[in-house]
């Protein structure tokens, strides 16, 4: 441990500044003291770059039955009913609450506007700002931190690993990124509420810092993981080089794109009487079928049927995006390829947050409530995020009552204001040096590309696995956030691998070419993965 190494006491430790953590800690702060961590900025999150919107059934049209209907016909027979019902009932009443807290998602005139997506029977979709929904939401979520004296936030912390005491998770170790020292948080329960894993595919849709390492540590520190084999991919992603996969939304398809292979052939009715709105999963299968066959590596998302003014005003970031990288959409086709999107599972955990560790919480992305199933129905993940993270909070303080652990000195980096952050790039330059443990990561990142990605086969998962189990990851001196990531990455590529090779079906986001079919007498159930044991499957 360096010189600068501090204690810090808190009631309740955060990790992660998403909607899922950020509504959690506001929850906790009326029971007691709370520090929330962020690796980055403060509305540097999976959630800020949420560019899907918030469904909820409020409308009049719509019925809470019918989203609860809808998550489990996407889910493909593994949901948690009462997780599923859980979110769609709760959801209304939280989505109130953030717009009293400030939020302001789109309206035509005075009413709410909803838009429809697909594998949605009505139209439930909230957005705002065009397609900056969780950017609002966390404006509005830090807004409201910002009032609360005893929830302190600190950026540019980075998680390395739980305490655990006895059997309880105690507290967490974190690294200053500003200038390397390293501390440790005491608490009374800890929630680790760090997003997703996108980051551990060659090609994603999440930002730099989705690595998993919510997941990881509590996986290290001996908490049970499910449904680590479902990871959704976005069919449509830009695939343009030296872009960011930017996700071009269903909406597009919705407004009447279509899909076109290399040699201009719409290829859709092939694999899908729905074509172009298929499910999520169908449309993804088909276009890497596709790119396979016709050995290239997109297809063609095409709306030159559409004029450029009706796409700058339904889609003005789209837009804008797709042009500052050299495509008009109203007279382009946009080349598209599939990229990892969203981990549907995670830590396994309760529907208050709970997890097989006493003192350890999850929610969002990061926990495995089986809400989502065996595949994510559109724009439910900041719906989960909010709702499980109010929950996770009130079961934390009820779990475990405030104590004498009120700061004495709190590592409050104020909030930084909405609006005053550094940019994404700032820390992707950052974590893109080109160290040994960067070649590593590539290594890894294009093995599961390959090997674990849209279609697998357990010829492929068992190279995969062989491939990771011998990997040797670069000696670091000095601990470092980057080889941490790196560590984390392998460990949930491995989880993804071997949890894949145990499902010996296709169900949801996962698909066997050697096995295509769904069984649900064998694996109708969730798979569980712990450190030192194999994967087992359970209800």
């Amino acid at each position: 441990m360096t010189h600068s190494h501090k204690t810090y006491h808190a009631d309740y430790a955060v990790v992660g500044s998403g909607v899922a953590g950020l509504r959690a800690a506001i929850e906790l702060s009326g029971a007691g003291s709370v520090l929330v961590l962020a690796k980055s900025n403060l509305n540097d999150s999976a959630t800020a770059w949420a560019r899907g919107g918030i469904a909820v059934a409020l409308s009049d049209e719509d019925e809470i039955g019918l989203h609860a209907q809808d998550t489990i016909n996407a889910g493909d027979g593994l949901c948690r009913a009462d997780a599923v019902a859980l979110m769609v009932e709760e959801g209304p009443k939280y989505i109130t609450e953030l717009m009293e807290w400030g939020t302001e998602f789109n309206r035509e005139g005075t009413k709410l506007a909803f838009t429809q997506e697909a594998a949605h029977s009505r139209s439930r979709i909230l957005h705002a700002n065009g397609n900056s929904t969780g950017r609002e939401i966390t404006r509005a979520l830090l807004a409201r931190a910002h009032t609360i004296p005893h929830l302190h936030l600190r950026a540019h912390a980075f998680t390395t690993e739980l305490i655990v005491e006895r059997g309880r998770v105690a507290g967490v170790h974190f690294i200053d990124e500003t200038d390397g020292s390293q501390h440790e948080v005491r608490a009374g329960a800890v929630l680790l509420a760090t997003g997703g894993l996108g980051q551990v595919y060659r090609e994603n849709t999440n930002p730099e810092l989705a690595t998993g390492d919510g997941m990881a540590i509590a996986y290290e520190a001996g908490a049970a993981l499910s449904d680590m084999e479902f990871v959704q991919f976005y069919p449509t992603a830009l695939a343009v080089k030296g872009a960011p996969r930017f996700l071009l939304s269903e909406a597009l398809r919705n407004e009447g794109g279509i899909l076109r292979n290399i040699s201009l052939e719409r290829f859709m009715k092939r694999y899908s009487e729905g074509q172009e709105l298929a499910p999520r999963d169908i449309i993804t299968r088909a276009i890497a079928m596709e790119m396979h066959r016709t050995q290239s590596p997109h297809v063609y998302l095409d709306l030159t049927k559409k004029s450029e003014e009706f796409l700058k005003k339904r889609f003005p970031r789209i837009y804008e995006t797709c042009a500052s990288f050299g495509v008009d959409l109203a007279s382009d086709l946009a080349p598209v390829c599939p990229a990892a999107h969203y981990a549907v599972g995670g830590v396994k955990s309760d529907v208050w947050g709970r997890t097989s560790l006493a003192g350890l919480y999850v929610a969002g992305e990061t926990a495995a409530t089986g809400v989502h199933g065996a595949n994510r129905l559109a724009s439910n993940s900041l719906l989960e995020g909010l709702v499980f993270g109010a929950r996770t909070g009130q079961a934390m303080s009820k779990d475990a009552p405030a104590g004498k652990r009120h700061p004495g000195a709190m590592p409050g980096s104020p909030v930084p204001l909405p609006g005053d952050s550094a940019t994404h790039k700032e820390s992707a330059k950052a974590s893109a040096n080109s160290s040994p443990s960067s070649a590593a990561l590539a290594k890894i990142r294009d093995l599961m590309w390959r090997e674990a990605g849209v279609l697998r086969s357990g010829k492929e998962l068992a190279d995969a696995i062989k491939q990771l189990e011998t990997l040797e990851l670069p000696k670091c001196e000095k601990p470092a956030r980057t080889a941490y990531e790196l560590r984390n990455l392998h460990t949930l590529a491995l989880l993804i691998a071997w949890s894949g090779l145990a499902r010996e079906e296709s169900r949801g986001s996962h698909y066997r070419a050697d096995f295509p079919y769904r069984n649900d007498e064998d694996f109708g159930k969730h798979s569980v993965v712990q450190k030192g044991k194999q994967v087992r499957f359970e209800n």
